[in-house]
């Protein structure tokens, strides 16, 4: 499934944001740069495996709606 990766990928960017981006004071970007790579590293020295946590009920329930909505989008 080439959305899975893509999800994973998604997901990092957003704890990245979270961690770095909105706890951080940055007045340039290699500032910026420096302390996302800081946190990615510090990361990667003890890796997890990211765990979903949403049940399958979740999931196919936003998939319902998201498809009837885009059903009646008149595309």
């Amino acid at each position: 499934m080439p959305g899975s990766w893509l999800n994973l990928v998604e997901r990092l960017f957003a704890e990245v944001t979270a961690r770095c981006v909105r706890r951080g004071s940055h007045t340039a970007v290699r500032m910026l740069e420096t302390a996302m790579l800081d946190y990615l590293d510090q990361r990667n020295q003890n890796p997890k495996p990211f765990v979903w946590t949403a049940d399958a009920d979740l999931i196919l329930g936003k998939v319902e709606r998201l498809c009837k909505r885009i059903s009646r989008s008149g595309h």
